[in-house]
């Protein structure tokens, strides 16, 4: 008879992130990783493999992290990542900016150097790397952007740990938590623990006071034009028709400012566009005499978009003060923290006994639906080739016919952020999400996530041809290959970075990179795109040059995916 295994820190580590919800680990495994591997192969040869969260190997790191923020933005539920020691962990670095920014719980695991060289426990050091790897302040390098770090000492707590952690991960604002763990930690044998998960759930979703829900509420209903700001409401698909049932009450419009979310159905009479790096004012945020910025970090640019000067302004957040963020302000006369689907419906049960100007609200539904209307015939007559040339425009308008409203779809489009949002109109609350920072290359793990968190639905990503470079697509399409997680990725192809070019003629107009077209952004030679999925990750690709063949060339690429296989569609734009 076989002698029972250990039960180790790790065994009790993996244990409780399955009792925390956690259903996949995504993974890039190192020297300090052997409990864990070790952990791992015993519960399956023992038959109990299903204790553990299923183990999902990403051969890079940032594809691994945006992965399981993939997931979490899609189920609500937060996912686990393992890296190796502060060298993954810097791997990491632009994905934990992005979770952190786009409030996203993940937990992530570190291993750390081991703390003994002579052979004194299991786990001792015995490979160069470990000597090398040993440095002074492996937590420092998250703790600017996780809510939570901290270092398992002893698995004799390590699930308590784990779910402290997961608590605080999960409570607005939520974000992500960092532990670490050295190897001789890790391979100790403990004894089995048994704390109890529903100890540990998040904060409860905060309200507003009565005072604060009658003051903001009694303001929108006594304005002329009021306006709803909103960037990430929609993180709670739940809040947007808790949104529109305010808004139809009042005839109150909505603009997306930086939006990455879908957070007010596009198709609404009552939804007034998008706003991005607004160069210029908007003469509808100009006008407006009321503004309630609701769930919002950037509402509007203060230096070339503001609202007018005496109008009243109210800021509802979880985060209304935006306390990591140095600079920051909005001039209003009320900050509040509450979670947002709760303060909408607190405004609305106050708004319905309250008495309403039953005309007034009529004129103004109807003079935003004008404006909506009007919004939209602009749209519609830009949506055609440039001669032989695809524009944005055109490209999205025939994405919007493909695909349905069930679509998931993954906005990573920087300089072609609001064309995107503008011309594919997604209305399905949940439909549309981005990645909630400014680090690229978010898409190509949460792609995989998100078609593991929904295996039915269709995902896809719509990025430029240098996020998808950032977004180290030879080893996203690898994995999604491996674990069926098919999705499509349209690449708008422009053969260089935008983005660059735009901030500097943004401060330069007139200066010599303008008057010499002299940016530094150019791609060329051009890379064979899809080819790197292809030969990843076996996926269809194609690179699309002629506004003839783009919905065939989509139609194709669709059948794909909803057979089994990744795709890629490169479509060339006007070079940058």
């Amino acid at each position: 008879m076989n002698p029972p295994r250990p039960y180790t820190t790790s065994t009790a580590f993996l244990e409780a992130l399955a009792e925390a919800g956690v259903r996949y680990v995504f993974a890039n495994l190192g020297s300090d990783h052997p409990g864990l591997v070790e952990a791992y192969a015993r519960a399956r040869a023992d038959g109990r493999a299903d204790t553990f969260p299923e183990l999902i190997i990403c051969p890079h790191e940032s594809v691994a992290f945006s992965a399981a923020q993939g997931y979490a933005q899609v189920s609500g539920e937060p996912q686990a990542v393992i890296v190796h020691v502060e060298c993954g962990t810097q791997n990491i670095g632009g994905m934990l900016h992005n979770a952190a920014k786009g409030r996203v719980p993940v937990l992530v695991f570190a291993g750390a150097s081991p703390f003994t060289q002579e052979g004194e426990l299991p786990g001792s050091r015995n490979e160069f790397i470990q000597w090398i790897q040993d440095v002074h302040d492996q937590r420092g390098i998250v703790r600017g952007y996780t809510k939570y770090d901290n270092e398992i000492r002893t698995g004799h707590n390590v699930k308590q740990l784990v779910h402290r952690a997961m608590q605080i991960a999960r409570s607005e604002p939520a974000g992500p938590v960092y532990l670490v763990g050295a190897r001789e930690v890790m391979e100790a044998e403990v004894p089995p623990q048994s704390p109890d998960p529903a100890r540990f759930t998040p904060i409860a979703p905060a309200a507003l006071a009565p005072d604060v829900v009658a003051g903001i509420a009694d303001a929108l209903a006594e304005a002329r034009d009021p306006v709803v700001v909103t960037s990430y409401l929609g993180r709670d698909p739940e809040a947007v028709p808790a949104l529109v049932e305010l808004c139809e009450l009042l005839a109150v419009p909505v603009i997306e400012s930086v939006p990455m979310r879908l957070n007010f159905p596009a198709d609404h009479p009552l939804h007034w566009g998008f706003q991005w790096n607004t160069q210029e004012p908007n003469p509808l945020l100009a006008a407006a005499d009321v503004v309630l910025v609701l769930g919002s970090d950037v509402p509007w640019i203060p230096l070339s978009n503001r609202p007018h000067a005496d109008a009243r302004l109210f800021v509802v957040d979880i985060d209304p003060l935006k306390e990591q963020m140095p600079l920051w302000h909005v001039p209003a006369e009320r900050f509040a923290r509450a979670d947002g689907r709760t303060a909408v419906t607190q405004l609305t049960g106050y708004l319905r006994g309250r008495e309403l100007d039953a005309g007034a609200i009529a004129d103004r539904y109807a003079r935003a639906t004008a404006e909506h209307e009007r919004q939209q015939r602009e749209l519609a007559a830009r949506e055609q080739p440039d001669g032989g040339t695809i524009t944005v425009e055109y490209l999205m308008a025939c994405v919007r016919e493909a695909i349905d409203d069930d679509t998931l779809v993954l906005s990573e489009a920087i300089s072609g952020y609001q064309p995107v949002g503008q011309h594919l109109r997604r209305s399905r609350p949940g439909s549309l999400i981005g990645s909630g920072g400014g680090s690229l290359g978010w898409y190509a793990g949460a792609a995989i996530g998100a078609k593991l968190a929904e295996p039915e639905r269709t995902v896809v990503s719509i990025v430029g041809d240098g996020t998808y470079l950032f977004g180290v697509p030879s080893s996203a399409q690898w994995v999604a290959r491996r674990y069926q997680a098919p999705s499509l990725t349209i690449i708008l192809d422009n053969r260089g970075w935008k983005s660059p070019k735009l901030s500097t003629l943004g401060v330069h107009p007139e200066g010599v990179a303008a008057e010499h077209d002299d940016f530094n952004v150019s791609f060329e030679p051009e890379a064979d795109l899809p080819g790197i999925a292809a030969a990843a990750g076996g996926a269809w690709g194609r690179t699309v040059r002629d506004p003839d063949e783009l919905k065939g060339a989509l139609t194709e690429a669709l059948d794909a995916v909803r057979s089994g296989r990744s795709a890629v569609l490169s479509v060339h734009l006007p070079p940058v």
